[in-house]
C-alpha cells in the first residue's frame, strides 16, 4: 500500500468533516430551545447578568458568526463549556468516550467473529440444514430491534436467572481480578445486544459475497489443481469476498452508533450516547454539538480504515 494512497484518503476526509460540522452547527443553532432557558425564568438572576452571559457566549450573534467562532475555538482545542455540568466539553466527552468505544469495538468484533465463519460455511454448503438454520436465525436477529432484545436479555439473565447485572456500574468497588470479572459480567449483555444484531445482518451479506466469488473461474481452476477445499476457501475465496463486507461494516457504523445510544440507555452504560440524550433533554447545546461531531468523526474514521483495508485486501485498489 503506497503512502500516496493513504495520504489521499486522509485528505478526502477533511472536507467531509468540515461539511458535517457546518450542517450540525446550523441545525442545532436553528433548533428550538435555549441553553439559558431555565436561567431566564429564574427571578433571582438579574437581567443584566442574563444579557452579559448571552453576550459572552455569543448566543444572539448570527449563525455564521457563531460557527466561525466555534470553528476557530475547535482548531485551538476549545470545545466549549457545558452549561449543565459546569465543565469543559472535551473533558466531559473524554470521560465517557472510552466506555462507548470499548462497547462498540467489542460488539463489532463479536459480529465479525460470528458472521464470517457462519456465512462462509453456509455458502460452502448452500441450502444445507446448517445454512437454513443460520439464515433463519439471521432473519430473526436483524428483525428484532436492539431495545427489544436488550429488555429480553434483562428479563431472562437478570430477573429470571439472576446471572448478570442489568445496570452498568462505572464505580465498581471490587479490585484485582474480581474487578475484571465484574466488568466482564456487566458488559456481556450490552455487547451481545449490539454484536448479535450487527452479526445477523453480516451473516447474510458474507454468505452472498462468498457465493458470488466461489463460482468464479479462478476458484474452479484452484480446485482442479488438487488444492484442498479448506485452502481454496481461506486463500482464494474469503479474502476477495471480504472486500464488499468491509464496505458494509463501514457503511453500518452510523447504525451501530445509533444502536449504542439506545443500548446505553437500556443498560445505563455511562458512555457518550447517554450523555447525548441527557444533553438534548437539558438543551446543553455545546455538549450536543461536541458529541454529534465526535460521532461523525468516528464514522469518517471507520470509513477511512475501510478504505485502507481495501488496499490491503486488494492491492490493485491502491494504485487506481
Amino acid at each position: 500500500m503506497s503512502p500516496a494512497y493513504v495520504l489521499r484518503r486522509i485528505l478526502l476526509a477533511i472536507p467531509s468533516l468540515f461539511g458535517i460540522s457546518v450542517v450540525l452547527f446550523t441545525v442545532l443553532a436553528l433548533a428550538p430551545g435555549d441553553p439559558f432557558g431555565e436561567l431566564m425564568t429564574n427571578p433571582n438572576v438579574p437581567a443584566s447578568v442574563q444579557l452579559a452571559l448571552r453576550a459572552k457566549f455569543g448566543l444572539d450573534d448570527p449563525v455564521y458568526i457563531r460557527y466561525v467562532h466555534w470553528l476557530m475555538a475547535m482548531l485551538h482545542g476549545d470545545w466549549g463549556f457545558s452549561f449543565v455540568s459546569r465543565m469543559n466539553v472535551d473533558i466531559l466527552i473524554m470521560q465517557r468516550l472510552p466506555v462507548t468505544l470499548a462497547v462498540i469495538g467489542a460488539s463489532q468484533l463479536l459480529a465479525v467473529l460470528v458472521a464470517i465463519p457462519v456465512g462462509v460455511l453456509g455458502a460452502a454448503r448452500p441450502y444445507s440444514l446448517f445454512d437454513q438454520i443460520a439464515n433463519t436465525l439471521a432473519f430473526i436477529g436483524f428483525s428484532l430491534p436492539t431495545f427489544f432484545t436488550g429488555l429480553l436479555l434483562i428479563m431472562v439473565f437478570s430477573i429470571r436467572l439472576e446471572w448478570l447485572p442489568f445496570v452498568f456500574q462505572s464505580d465498581l468497588s471490587s479490585t484485582g481480578w474480581q474487578w475484571w470479572v465484574d466488568e466482564i459480567r456487566q458488559s456481556i449483555m450490552p455487547i451481545a445486544v449490539l454484536g448479535l444484531f450487527q452479526g445477523a445482518s453480516l451473516v447474510r451479506f458474507v454468505r452472498s459475497a462468498v457465493l458470488d466469488v466461489i463460482r468464479l473461474d479462478y476458484v474452479t481452476t484452484a480446485r482442479s489443481k488438487g488444492i484442498g477445499e479448506r485452502r481454496v476457501l481461506v486463500r482464494h475465496v474469503v479474502r476477495n469476498a471480504l472486500i464488499p463486507v468491509v464496505t458494509l461494516v463501514a457503511l453500518q457504523m452510523p447504525v451501530v452508533f445509533g444502536g449504542a445510544i439506545i443500548t446505553e440507555q437500556i443498560f445505563r452504560v455511562p458512555g457518550i450516547g447517554s450523555l447525548l440524550i441527557s444533553s438534548i433533554l437539558s438543551n446543553d447545546t455545546p455538549v450536543v454539538m461536541g458529541v454529534t461531531f465526535v460521532f461523525a468523526g468516528l464514522v469518517i474514521l471507520f470509513n477511512l480504515i475501510a478504505d485502507l483495508l481495501y488496499g490491503f485486501l486488494d492491492p490493485r485498489i491502491a494504485f487506481r
